[in-house]
């Protein structure tokens, strides 16, 4: 809160209890104490019976109710003496003071003391959230009224943890003290393996991986959802993308999610979510451009994409769409989400027009995150975002905002392929051939973006070759970085599901 002053016959503004009704007039203190000096009466000689307070100024702002104390209160309260405290009050010295410094008012803001971090097992798992308040006549959390104990303590019980929770404290004097709580559901990352889903229907693929997991060297496996052309891989139930024709059935949910759950492996579900050209070009022709990434001049956004590709994150139809997928695949089995192309397409912001947008690109894709993980909490997955490795040093070239995604989700998940870097990124001239060193600095940067956010980080590693050959080696240089970095865990990336086992077992 600012301070305020108010000079002589000025009005006060200074906000506090309401006001209370006209005091008294005072009586004339003996002696020639003028307005600057007021001497409470008694204090000049012995034998004085004075118990009152000092003579408020004429513009005190606080009501008959606040009045200072009087050296009796001063000496019942156990705050001194009265030869501690002077009895002499400067009226002008008084009413130019901050609030907080009134050393007679009760504690100004209320103080919330919550042990921190705030940490749960698991995102539909209950907990309870326990803390203390001083100086507070009332206490919401989450906008609920909640009762204190005598000394101050307090504690809710929630049924699933929520992303974050907002405390609120109420004091005598009407301040308000406000308290974000980020909860920290840890993900379990590990060691994980992507597996489109075209690739998770070859006997052979499938074997290799089922091998891999049984032998312990991964633990978890990504399956598509929807991918980077807008087929949604299995027999959905969600009525948009039946009506868009988006359904090619690669492999049977349950089928695929008993196998990979009985051989100890966790399944993530990706769901690219705006590069979408199934949804984007039916939306399109039909007559529904506002759910497309468009040009200035209306068109819809094509440029180095060959036609509409990008859907419009602005859009509630299209936010919905994906959100009902991922619920759908949360309540089915998946263990986690992760929602890859969550971002706005490359090129010039200013040639690009988002219908419906209010505030940054940044701001709409973490809305829309933080959307997507309410919704899909209650059904106990974890929610992921993948974001370009750019956005850590460039964020408005793909919309995304890594310290503000992080605060929505329960990991990030960095892509930091190697050959994806252009010459001179990160002071290294052929960043394909340093994968170690490329990886390390790359990752640094986001480690220090999340730090505080509550969110993991989970590399995605680069597993093919592109640029340079990529053998064992050049893959367990970037494991070695991520554990240098202390990430939990890694994904890696093979465009076929193809995966060397000597990365792991060191014969490569």
């Amino acid at each position: 809160m600012s301070s305020h002053s108010a000079g002589a016959g000025s009005a006060s503004t200074l906000p506090g209890p309401p006001a209370a009704p006209e005091p008294p007039a005072p009586s004339e203190p003996d002696g020639d104490a003028g307005p600057d000096d007021l001497t409470a009466p008694g204090t000049e000689s012995e034998g004085s019976a004075w118990t009152g307070s000092p003579e408020l100024p004429p513009d005190w702002p606080w009501g008959d109710e606040w009045r200072p104390p009087s050296t009796n209160d001063v000496e019942a309260n156990g705050h001194g003496t009265a030869s501690d405290r002077p009895t002499t009050v400067d009226a002008a010295a008084l009413t130019a003071m901050p609030v907080p410094a009134f050393p007679f008012l009760p504690i100004a803001r209320p103080v919330i003391s919550i042990p921190e971090p705030v940490e749960v097992g698991g995102p539909s798992e209950p907990f309870t959230l326990t803390g203390r308040v001083s100086g507070a006549t009332a206490l919401t959390v989450q906008r609920v009224p909640v009762a204190l104990a005598a000394d101050g303590t307090f504690a809710v019980d929630f049924p699933a943890p929520p992303p974050a929770i907002e405390v609120v404290a109420r004091g005598v004097t009407g301040h308000v003290t406000e308290r974000r709580v980020v909860v920290d559901v840890r993900y379990p990352a590990g060691r994980a393996v992507h597996v489109g889903a075209s690739a998770w229907a070859r006997a052979p693929v499938r074997d290799e991986i089922l091998r891999l997991a049984e032998e312990g060297w991964i633990d978890t496996v990504q399956l598509d959802v929807k991918d980077e052309y807008g087929w949604v891989a299995h027999a959905t139930g969600v009525p948009l993308a039946r009506e868009i024709g988006a359904v090619r059935e690669r492999y049977d949910v349950a089928n695929t999610l008993d196998l990979l759950h009985a051989a100890g492996v966790r399944v993530a579900g990706r769901i690219v979510t705006f590069r979408d050209p199934v949804l984007a070009g039916w939306s399109w022709e039909r007559g529904e451009p506002d759910r497309v990434v468009r040009s200035r001049d209306g068109t819809a956004w094509g440029a180095g994409y060959g036609g509409p590709v990008f859907t419009n994150f602005a859009n509630p139809e299209v936010r919905q769409y994906n959100i009902d997928l991922a619920v759908e695949a949360a309540e089915l089995g998946f263990d986690d989400v992760v929602f890859d192309e969550v971002r706005r397409p490359h090129g010039a912001l200013d040639l690009l027009w988002f219908p419906g947008l209010a505030g940054s690109p940044e701001q709409g894709v973490a809305e829309f995150l933080r959307d997507a993980r309410n919704a899909v909490r209650p059904y106990g997955a974890y929610v992921g975002a993948a974001v370009h490795g750019v956005a850590a040093t460039r964020p408005t070239e793909v919309a995304q905002d890594i310290p503000a995604i992080g605060g929505q989700v329960d990991f990030v998940a960095p892509i930091l392929f190697p050959s994806s870097w252009g010459p001179g990124e990160y002071g290294i001239a052929r960043p394909e051939s340093q994968p170690h060193e490329i990886t390390s600095r790359a990752l640094a940067d986001v480690v220090r973006l999340l730090a505080g956010s509550g969110a993991q980080v989970v590399p995605w590693l680069q597993d093919f070759s592109v640029g340079a050959d990529f053998g064992p080696d050049e893959v367990r240089a970037q494991i070695r970085a991520a554990e240098e970095a202390k990430a939990p865990g890694y994904l890696l990336w093979n465009p076929g599901g193809r995966y060397q086992a000597e990365t792991w077992d060191g014969t490569g």
